[in-house]
């Protein structure tokens, strides 16, 4: 018997991150799951030294068994990760997206993360989504001093919470769990807020 999804979730990491159980996006995983959704959280590979190959393969492989509404929460490089992801695609490859903290053009300096610079993206021709983009960000974030809401928000022409504070909202900033991220998963309506 065919299992019918009505919406599938795909939480994608950044770099140096193992899906450690106290981060926000662990924590919305065991959240969604709780409440009998379908979630898709993988361990990208090689976290410390990515190869954009290797990602754009894993996110590939976990977009073609979404089935349903297809939603993706993205943070850091994972973010930027879909950003290439949506450049390869035809059509949009999902039906809603979160950007969450997504470094800026200064950090591609850092060699761990320099070969997904998105430096080569038309970013205001990409679609990422077939709802307009939703990007959550700081104005204080360490690895995006630019501040993502000029250096992403306004050329994807996406629909931005700014953060006051927050950093690069990570378990160090406070966001273990994060009860906006699952309200807006559960209803898109819904604000990032602290």
């Amino acid at each position: 018997m065919a299992v019918m999804w009505s919406r599938t979730f795909l939480i994608l990491h950044g770099v140096e991150n193992r899906r450690p159980a106290d981060h926000w996006e662990h924590h919305l995983a065991r959240s969604l799951r709780e409440r009998g959704e379908q979630v898709f959280y993988p361990q990208l590979p090689d976290p410390d030294r990515p190869v954009p190959e290797d990602w754009f393969e894993v996110i590939a492989a976990e977009l073609a068994m979404m089935r349903g509404e297809r939603i993706v929460v993205a943070h850091s490089l994972g973010a930027v990760a879909w950003l290439h992801v949506a450049a390869r695609s035809a059509t949009p490859p999902a039906d809603r997206v979160l950007l969450v903290s997504p470094p800026g053009p200064s950090a591609f300096g850092w060699d761990a993360i320099a070969p997904f610079t998105p430096a080569d993206l038309d970013l205001g021709s990409l679609r990422l989504s077939v709802a307009q983009p939703r990007l959550t960000c700081s104005d204080n974030d360490h690895y995006c001093p630019e501040g993502a809401d000029q250096a992403y928000g306004v050329p994807l022409g996406a629909d931005v919470d700014l953060l006051p504070g927050a950093g690069h909202i990570t378990i160090g900033d406070g966001y273990g769990d994060w009860p906006s991220v699952l309200g807006w998963c559960l209803d898109p309506a819904n604000r990032l807020t602290r």
